[in-house]
Formats: structure tokens, sequence, C-alpha cells
């Protein structure tokens, strides 16, 4: 190794420990501020108070969670972490701007983040929730979602199919998988697909046992997806679904804290215990299409994960089948319309 590459690893070294030393000083500074900036932005007291005891276990927290983290860094490498560190393409997303006043349904297929977290926007006195949003609902949109990546067995290969027929789609990522697998979660961002927030590890004992606990999962992840990516997804799909799981005050939670919450409304199956083969996830996408949809957006629920192999094999017709019946492809984001 020579000189240069000893000083950049070194220099991508302090910068990783850096930053997560900075978010546990974040963290602990942001329990004392939250509550005399939540008066100062108006946000409701049980907003504020339940940002301020999730802030609390941040620092505790993060430290139970370092193999998870070395596990990433030992993954990652100054190569790819100057990769991910690369600036955006011009217009390849929409980057919400301190109000969210930006986010207006101008094109279907641009993908939605933030550059700041909760944290940041807390202690920069910015507002957490959305203002009034319009949804898009001018054409056919089909949704192509991939829960539980990323990983290095079908989610590559799902990319290369996508690539392909030229198709963007939406993958919402685990925070463990993500850890695990940065340079994967960096090849959907770059290749401009959506990157949504699915939860720390999926564990539904825990992440229904409280809407702390479930706000903590989700702020967590978005912390790591910013750390690999630069940016955090304002996009959250609940492990599970909603339907059998959220509450009122789980819908107000994620509602107050800036986040866009979608289940589906089409759905292949690659998850039941019937394990459908890729012919069989076909069938079920024909006759669910097949129905009136609405505002006409087909919100197509998939996996991406190790088992999945039926799956990638069931896509192109999948693509084929939605092209052929008049759909264009876009990405979920905050302007996406609700599938019921």
């Amino acid at each position: 190794m020579n000189d240069k590459e000893r000083l950049t690893k070194e220099k991508w070294k302090r910068g990783v420990s850096g930053r997560w030393a900075g978010k546990l000083i974040l963290g602990l500074l942001a329990v004392g501020l939250c509550c005399l900036i939540g008066a100062a932005v108006g946000l409701p007291r049980t907003a504020v108070l339940q940002i301020q005891s999730v802030f609390a276990q941040t620092s505790d927290r993060m430290r139970k969670h370092r193999k998870p983290l070395a596990a990433y860094r030992a993954a990652s490498s100054p190569e790819k972490e100057e990769a991910a560190s690369q600036p955006l393409k011009s217009g390849t997303c929409i980057l919400a701007n301190r109000q969210f006043t930006n986010l207006r349904p101008d094109d279907v297929t641009k993908p939605v983040y933030d550059r700041r977290t909760l944290e940041e926007r807390m202690a920069g006195n910015l507002p957490l929730e959305f203002p009034p949003i319009s949804f898009y609902t001018e054409k056919k949109v089909a949704y192509l979602t991939f829960d539980d990546g990323p990983d290095r067995v079908n989610t590559p290969k799902i990319l290369d199919i996508l690539e392909e027929y030229g198709v963007p789609a939406t993958f919402y990522v685990l925070g463990c998988r993500a850890e695990q697998n940065p340079d994967v979660l960096q090849r959907i961002f770059h290749a401009g697909h959506a990157v949504g927030n699915h939860s720390f590890n999926h564990d539904y004992e825990a992440l229904y046992a409280s809407t702390n606990e479930f706000l903590w999962q989700i702020i967590h992840t978005e912390e790591i997806i910013r750390d690999i990516l630069g940016v955090r997804p304002l996009i959250v799909r609940a492990p599970g679904g909603t339907a059998e799981h959220f509450t009122q005050d789980y819908w107000r939670m994620m509602e107050t804290h800036g986040y866009a919450v979608h289940d589906w409304n089409v759905c292949t199956n690659d998850s039941t215990g019937e394990r459908p083969d890729a012919a069989r996830q076909l069938a079920y996408v024909t006759e669910q299409i097949g129905r009136p949809l609405k505002d006409d957006a087909a919100i197509v629920l998939m996996h991406c994960v190790e088992d999945k192999e039926e799956t990638v094999k069931a896509l192109p017709k999948i693509i084929e089948l939605l092209k052929a019946e008049g759909y264009t492809f876009g990405v979920v984001s905050p302007m996406t319309p609700q599938p019921y």
C-alpha cells in the first residue's frame, strides 16, 4: 500500500467513526432541545415527546448495534465510500427543500429524498410534517416494489432485468441488510430506482409492540441509508402491511414525523406459504390488474431476497404484461396515491 492509499484509508476510517460519534452527540443534544424547538415550529406535543423518547434511546442502542456497523465497514472500502459521496446527477431525483414545498407530482419516475435526518430538521428548526401534497393521477402507472433486500443473490438479477427493460422500481430495504450489502444499495440508488425504508430487522413482535419501537427502527434505518447514500428516504412500507398491524396511533405517528406509508394493491404472493412459481405469479398479477384499481395505480408487491428465484423468472413477463395493458412505470414517492 503506497502513502496515498494509506492516507485515503485513514481518512475514510476517521470519517466513518466521526460521523457515528457525531450522531451520538447530536442525539443527546436533541433530547434537551426538542421540546423547545417543537414549540417553536408548532409540532404537536405528542410528536415532540415521542421524538424525545426515541432520541433518548439512540446512543445506548447505537452501541448495541456495533457488530452490524462493523460488518458495514468491512463490506465497504474507501473506493466505495468515495463513489457513494459523488454528487447526484442533475434531475435524477427530487431532494426535498427545507420546507418540503418542492414535493409536486411533476415526474412519476423521480425518487424523492431528504438530505436532512429528523434530528437535523429539529436542530435546524425545520418542519417534519409534509404540507398538503397533490398525488400523481394523470396516467396509468405501475409501481414495481421489492421488499426485504438488498441481498447479493437476487437483487442484482432484478436490477439487471430492470436495466434491460428500462423500467424504474422501488426497493423497500431493511437496515440490517443495507449494512451488509452497501454496494448493492448504492447500485439501486445510482441506477435511479427509489429506496424506501422497511424497518431495521422486520421483527413483527418488536415493531408492533409500541409506536416508539417502530419509530426507532425507522430512524435507525434511515441513518444507515443516509450514511451509505448521503440522503434518506421519505417513503416507508410497514413489514406485513398496515392492515393487520397499524392502529390510528401508528398512522398519526408516521404523518407527524414526515413519512409517506404505502401498502400495495397487486401482489405476486411470492412471500406466502404457497411459494408460487413464475407462471402462477404472473397469473396473480393478470387477475388483479383486470379489476379497476384506484387512481389507475398498480402498486405491485414482490420480494428480492435469496429464495425468490421464481420472482426473478416472473419479472420480465410481469413487465411485458403491464406494458401491454397500457401502464407506464414509476417509483413510489410522497406524491404516489394510496392503493385503496
